[in-house]
């Protein structure tokens, strides 16, 4: 059983909260319900979703590669997400 919540999405009246969620559901990076669980700290969701926007999205690395790496360290930590 997770131990933080996820945050009632419904009641965030923020836009730009509202849009790193919809970033997420419609693209599934970062996951749905990891966006969620940032979503209780207002900062904490801007500052991920800003870095991810940067580096993951944008950035001088072919994206396939970093989805490599990004599953690649998923599986070595035995990630479930």
């Amino acid at each position: 059983m997770p131990h933080i919540r996820y945050a009632d999405v419904d009641a965030i009246t923020d836009p730009e909260i509202q849009g790193y969620l919809e970033q997420a559901r419609l693209h599934g990076t970062p996951r749905p319900e990891s966006q969620a669980i940032r979503a209780n700290n207002p900062n904490v969701i801007r500052a991920f979703s800003q870095a991810w926007e940067l580096i993951f999205r944008h950035g001088v690395v072919d994206h396939a590669l970093k989805e490599l790496c990004r599953v690649y360290v998923s599986q070595s930590i035995e990630c479930e997400y």
